[in-house]
């Protein structure tokens, strides 16, 4: 049984042929192609679970690809990208990505990213599907917020990452805790890496993301979301 399909888009030849047969042999079903163009045209044959993404190719860079796959779709994307920045992450993070891996990567590193974006956190019986705080709409089914009269969509993780929290409100929910319920075991100690997620989440919900009101932080332990959320 295929543990899920994936399509890689990469310009690198080598890169592609690597990560067909690595992937492949962790029982991925596994499709590539070499330009952003190409990639959109297999992506409605081949029907992947996710996307493995370039961030610089010719003709339609990543960036512009995970837009348009974002656009029509909420499969899991990750961006592979050689500027190890918090600016480029979020760049790619603001694009739609669900996850970002800075070249040169590891396999292991790959994979365990991989398995992070295809897992989702359980919807228990009690979770509303649509909630409202404040100013502030979170419809889970649409994938959307509304800020007053701004509607924004949310990733998968981006999704992920504000259920646990509203699920948590008005409790200090640790760094640890949070990684390993969205993303999974093999996270925990990386709160540089949430923080980016953090931030870009900040920006769809908060009034003012210098000024967070909804998702605050508890300095040296984790976050907190504010407020009594009120099903509708």
């Amino acid at each position: 049984m295929s543990a899920g399909r994936i399509l890689v888009v990469d310009d690198e030849p080598q890169i592609r042929r690597i990560m067909r047969t690595e992937l492949t042999t962790a029982g991925y079903e596994v499709d590539d192609a070499k330009t952003g163009e190409e990639g959109l045209v297999k992506l409605r044959d081949f029907r992947p679970d996710l996307v493995l993404l370039d961030i610089n190719m010719p003709g339609m860079g990543g960036l512009a690809a995970c837009r348009s796959i974002r656009a029509d779709t909420g499969i899991a994307i990750i961006m592979l990208t050689v500027r190890n920045t918090e600016a480029a992450k979020i760049e790619a993070l603001d694009a739609g990505a669900d996850d970002f891996v800075t070249k040169p990567f590891s396999m292991p590193e790959l994979l365990a990213r991989v398995r992070a974006a295809l897992r989702r956190v359980p919807v228990g019986q009690t979770s509303a599907t649509k909630i409202h705080v404040g100013t502030l709409t979170i419809d889970f089914a649409a994938r959307a917020v509304s800020q007053g009269t701004v509607t924004s969509h949310l990733t998968p993780k981006e999704l992920d990452l504000l259920r646990y929290l509203t699920q948590h409100a008005n409790q200090a929910v640790s760094h640890r805790e949070l990684l390993q319920a969205v993303w999974g075991p093999d996270y925990g100690d990386q709160v540089d890496y949430l923080r980016v997620f953090i931030k870009t989440l900040r920006k769809k919900i908060e009034p003012n993301p210098e000024r967070p009101q909804y998702v605050t932080t508890e300095p040296w332990v984790g976050y907190r979301f504010n407020g009594t959320p009120e099903s509708l």
